[in-house]
């Protein structure tokens, strides 16, 4: 099984979105967890966390994070974008399933 640091995340998101997400775990990790924080690796929904072995923590709750989906029309044009939240677990609330 791959250690934390060896984990690649899913993550697409944008500068407002990582900021978003760091945020949420300064208020409940403090700084340190923060400053080191990286989207790449140390954050995922609870999904892609299980593929790698590992499981949430129970009692945990997700950090919320906002994607947005594009709809294209049969002509590959962006029609319009739908605001989706997207539930993620920093590897602080997640450990190796037994």
């Amino acid at each position: 099984m791959q250690s934390v640091k060896e984990l690649i995340s899913p993550y697409r998101g944008s500068e407002k979105t990582y900021e978003m997400v760091k945020e949420q775990i300064r208020e409940k990790y403090g700084d340190d967890a923060a400053d080191e924080f990286d989207p790449h690796t140390d954050a995922m929904p609870a999904v892609s966390w299980m593929s790698y072995g590992y499981r949430v923590k129970k009692g945990e709750r997700s950090l919320k994070s906002v994607t947005y989906v594009e709809i294209k029309n049969d002509k590959g044009e962006v029609e319009k974008r739908i605001r989706r939240v997207v539930h993620l677990f920093h590897k602080l609330q997640v450990t190796k399933a037994t």
